[in-house]
């Protein structure tokens, strides 16, 4: 599955969300975003794909 760009988009206004009413600062966003980067490089990458096609598909009933 390609991540489209209006589910990016959403990721990213939950991040702000949080940013600014919820009291996330930015190092703990960087921290976040880090580590999302480096498991995704992981031998875990694409079993947790696999995760978010299946509950992307489920969501949206396809």
């Amino acid at each position: 599955m390609t991540v489209s760009i209006p589910l990016v988009v959403l990721l990213g206004a939950v991040v702000l969300v949080a940013w600014r009413y919820l009291g996330l600062r930015l190092w703990q966003a960087i921290t976040c975003l880090l580590f999302g980067f480096f498991m995704a490089a992981t031998a875990l990458g694409p079993d947790i794909r696999q995760l978010v096609d299946a509950a992307l598909s489920w969501l949206t009933g396809s």
